[in-house]
């Protein structure tokens, strides 16, 4: 079955150009013009399949992409994990910065090569559908935290911990390496998404987010560790 895509953009001509593109590639694309819209239709899909992956435009006619996405992030069930690809015409790194920090799972400024537009989806998708990679079982456990790899959750001392689909990929990557020092490509190389350079500010937006659901006091972790001037460790030994 073809994967669902929602398009939330006002630009119409973009939008039929992706949802061309991308439908030869056999994604499904729905468009909705404005982020009302969209919000309902995440909520109350038309074709009754729910969407697999969110293009987020930044500049929205109704409500700004960076709320939306927090409104996407605060939905109901299921709909609130959707991986969200924030598209952004503004030059500045800190809107996309912002947008990692709303919970947008990547980003890919205006213009863009409808190519690499495949692949960014085609990534998130891939982490998204991938199962566990090392031991056969799916439960990970480090004192009170526990990694569902089957469900894709995260709780710590029975609450849920709310991470994106890339988050949690990238908090599992570590925990698979728990104990070992890995530099921010080996990070991304390991959860095989988009290359990014080495001193890109996202993969540390990401793991403040992270850090902020798992840990008990995110500036001073015990978990998710800085070795500096090198990357992140996860730690073997916790509460």
């Amino acid at each position: 079955m073809s994967s669902q895509l929602l398009m939330i953009e006002d630009d119409a001509r973009l939008a039929h150009m992706v949802s061309t593109y991308l439908a030869q590639s056999g994604l499904q694309v729905t468009h909705c013009a404005d982020g009302k819209s969209g919000l309902a239709h995440l909520q109350n899909p038309e074709s009754g399949m729910p969407a697999d992956l969110v293009i987020l435009d930044l500049m929205l006619p109704d409500i700004d992409g960076l709320e939306m996405c927090r409104r996407i992030r605060s939905l109901p069930g299921s709909a609130a994990q959707v991986p969200v690809l924030m598209l952004t015409a503004k030059g500045d790194p800190m809107d996309r910065i912002v947008g990692l920090e709303m919970g947008a799972d990547d980003y890919l400024p205006k213009p863009f090569e409808p190519r690499e537009l495949l692949a960014r989806i085609r990534a998130i998708l891939r982490r998204r559908t991938d199962g566990g990679r090392i031991s056969s079982s799916q439960v990970l456990r480090f004192g009170t935290l526990e990694i569902d790899r089957d469900a894709h959750t995260v709780t710590v001392a029975g609450q849920l911990a709310e991470l994106t689909a890339y988050q949690f990929d990238l908090l599992l990557a570590l925990v698979e390496r728990a104990g070992r020092v890995l530099t921010r490509d080996q990070i991304m190389e390991a959860v095989r998404g988009r290359e990014l350079e080495a001193f890109d500010r996202s993969i540390d937006v990401h793991m403040g987010r992270i850090r902020a659901a798992i840990e008990t006091d995110a500036k001073n972790p015990r978990r998710i560790l800085t070795v500096r001037g090198v990357g992140y460790m996860f730690a073997k030994q916790q509460d």
